[in-house]
């Protein structure tokens, strides 16, 4: 088979696995569009109850009210497909992998996907409840906190990228360790470094709050030596070996 067969046939491979994830996304999607009110309500909970009782949220813009709930169910549906849409990542690129590699990479994927979840859920569950209480109880007394729905929306997500990468610095340090570009002695000897790098990346990505802050940069350090426990255990990739038959 010519080079011009070889990538043309991967293409088409790759347009199947696409269309696959698409048929898996979009059911999802439609079934909870109709839920779509409740699941922002299950999202704006944390901030509905640091505000004062009675308060709602307002919507500045005029489809708002439509689209940002559709935005949640879509967010959502991304979630509930996430690992479906992994393994179809996975079996693209698997057959061009080694054994080692293999049995390397469908691990990582799993690990990876597990602890963005966490990090998701560990920011809604304890980070929100401090934040949102900060901002609350800083307001003037003059002043009527409602935030907009759509700036709620992005303040979520962007919180949610960030403590979902996050929680992602265990398969980073276990990455570069296996694939032999750090070793786990230059690992504790940046160790320093990494403690302020945190900070620095706690500030930037969460509110002016030391609470919110803290509970970023505590949890990234503590990630920091997860990785390098177990980095000790897995060791660096073995020497490349024949690729197996698919």
């Amino acid at each position: 088979m010519s080079a011009e067969d070889t990538f043309i046939s991967h293409l088409i491979e790759l347009r199947s696995r696409l269309l696959r994830c698409i048929y898996v996304f979009v059911p999802i999607f439609f079934a909870l569009v109709y839920f779509a009110g409740d699941l922002y309500d299950v999202l704006a909970h944390p901030m509905m109850q640091a505000l004062p009782q009675g308060s709602k949220m307002i919507a500045t813009g005029v489809v708002a009210p439509f689209f940002i709930p559709m935005k949640v169910a879509a967010m959502v549906a991304f979630l509930v497909a996430l690992p479906y849409l992994l393994y179809q990542a996975w079996a693209f690129v698997a057959p061009g992998l080694y054994a080692h590699e293999k049995r390397f990479v469908l691990p990582l994927i799993i690990s990876s996907t597990l602890l963005f979840f966490i990090g998701m859920a560990f920011c809604y569950f304890f980070v929100f409840k401090g934040v949102f209480a900060f901002i609350a109880k800083f307001a003037p007394a003059s002043i009527m906190v409602a935030p907009d729905i759509e700036n709620y929306f992005n303040f979520v997500l962007g919180m949610f990228l960030a403590f979902g990468l996050a929680f992602e610095t265990p398969v980073v340090v276990v990455v570069l360790v296996r694939t032999g570009i750090v070793s786990i002695e230059t690992l504790q000897k940046i160790r320093r470094y990494v403690i302020v790098g945190a900070f620095v990346v706690a500030a930037v990505a969460t509110p002016p709050d030391v609470a919110s802050q803290l509970s970023l940069a505590i949890p990234l350090c503590l990630l920091y030596e997860v990785g390098i426990l177990f980095a000790r255990f897995i060791g660096r990739d073995p020497p490349r070996a024949a690729p197996t038959e698919t």
